[in-house]
């Protein structure tokens, strides 16, 4: 069977965690919310300082406001679930994520403030 040349022949594979509100969110006051998001953005920063983030922010003019945010982690799935288990936005109820894989065209993308390698390179399975 012939190539498809719309198909790279190869990706990179990044392990992406996005960060959204769940429906049962706790309510909180604006303090409690203001010290648990320095909690969350301090916890993010040692990730990243860690090698363990290579990039993460905030989403804004989403069409969905449950998205807050979204992490390509420098480690696999099962790690960065976990890393993000102990978040304490997640830890408190105010964030759930959900984990994935994401395959962009091998060398699309970079992460010049990563300390180490980000993603696997690998071939589209058969089938």
């Amino acid at each position: 069977m012939a190539r498809n040349p719309d198909i790279p022949d190869a990706f990179d594979v990044y392990t992406v965690v996005v960060l959204r509100r769940p429906v049962d969110a706790p309510e909180m006051t604006d303090a409690e919310l203001d010290e648990l998001q320095a909690r969350h953005l301090a916890y993010r920063a040692d990730l990243r300082r860690a090698g363990k983030l290579a990039a993460n922010g905030p989403f804004l003019g989403q069409s969905d406001e449950t998205y807050r945010g979204m992490s390509v982690f420098a480690c696999g799935p099962e790690e960065a679930a976990a890393l993000s288990e102990a978040d304490p936005s997640v830890v408190a109820g105010r964030l759930a994520y959900d984990v994935m894989e994401w395959w962009v065209a091998a060398g699309s993308m970079a992460f010049p403030l990563a300390d180490g390698l980000v993603g696997d390179r690998r071939e589209l399975p058969e089938g």
